[in-house]
C-alpha cells in the first residue's frame, strides 16, 4: 500500500511518501514545508515528492493527515487539500491526532498520556492505551494548567510523552515518568495511518474534520 502522510498542524509542516503492509513499513521520502506557505506550496511539494520517487498521484492508495490539534489555518489548508484529492481519486482517508502521534512515541506500553502546550495557560491532553497494534484512545481534552496537573496526577499513567519542555517542567510536580520527544510530523502520521488504513479505520471526505479541541476565537466571540 502506498500512502501519503501530511502534516500542516504546526509552524512548519511536511509530507511523507511511504508504503507498507501489515508487517512492513518503509518511508520512501519526506519533505518539509515552511510555515506560512502551506496554501501555496502543499500541492507543488507533493507533486515534486511523487515525481522524485517515480510515482503518480493516482498510484497513492490512501491519505494519513494530522487532523489536530494545531494551527487553525494550517489544518484547514492541509485537510482541504486531502479532501479534494481523496474525492477525485476515490481513495480512503485515515486521520491521525497529533496527541495520538505523540503517545505512540512512548518507549513503554500500557496507559500513556500525551500533552502539548496549548498557550493561554492551557494544555492539550490525551490518554491512550498502547498495546500490540493501534493505540486505543481513552480521551482528549483541553485543560487549564492546574486542571492538567490534577488529571495527570490521578491518571496512573506509565509515561507522559510531550514535545514541549514547559509541559515536562509542570508535569514534574506529579512525579510521573516523563519522556520528551521531538514534535511528531508526517512520518509518524504515515506510520500510524498505514495501520488505520489496513484496519479500515477511515473516514469519508464529508466526515473529515479538524480536531481543534479548542474553539476558535471567532466561535468564542460569537457566543458572547
Amino acid at each position: 500500500m502506498l500512502l501519503l502522510g501530511i502534516d500542516t498542524s504546526g509552524k512548519s509542516g511536511g509530507i511523507t511518501l511511504a508504503e507498507g503492509e501489515r508487517e512492513s513499513f518503509q518511508i520512501l521520502g519526506s519533505t518539509t514545508i515552511a510555515g506560512g506557505t502551506f496554501s501555496a506550496q502543499l500541492v507543488p511539494t507533493l507533486a515534486d515528492l511523487l515525481r522524485k520517487h517515480g510515482r503518480t498521484i493516482s498510484s497513492v492508495d490512501g491519505f494519513a493527515p494530522i487532523s489536530g490539534p494545531g494551527s487553525f489555518t494550517g489544518l484547514r489548508v492541509g485537510l482541504s487539500a486531502v479532501k479534494g484529492l481523496a474525492e477525485v481519486l476515490k481513495k480512503p482517508i485515515a486521520p491521525v491526532s497529533l496527541l495520538e502521534a505523540l503517545a505512540t512515541l512512548s518507549d513503554v506500553q500500557g496507559r500513556v498520556a500525551a500533552a502539548l502546550d496549548a498557550g493561554r495557560e492551557e494544555v492539550f491532553f490525551g490518554l491512550y492505551v498502547l498495546e500490540t497494534g493501534q493505540p486505543k484512545k481513552l480521551g482528549e481534552q483541553l485543560l487549564a494548567r492546574n486542571q492538567f496537573l490534577k488529571v495527570l496526577c490521578s491518571s496512573e499513567v506509565a509515561r507522559l510523552v510531550t514535545s514541549d519542555h514547559s509541559i515536562a517542567t509542570i508535569a514534574a510536580e506529579c512525579g510521573v515518568s516523563i519522556q520528551e520527544v521531538e514534535r511528531p510530523g508526517s512520518e509518524v502520521a504515515a506510520r500510524i495511518g498505514l495501520g488505520k488504513l489496513l484496519a479500515g479505520e477511515i473516514v469519508s471526505v464529508e466526515a473529515l474534520d479538524a480536531n481543534y479541541i479548542r474553539r476558535s476565537d471567532a466561535e468564542i466571540m460569537s457566543k458572547c
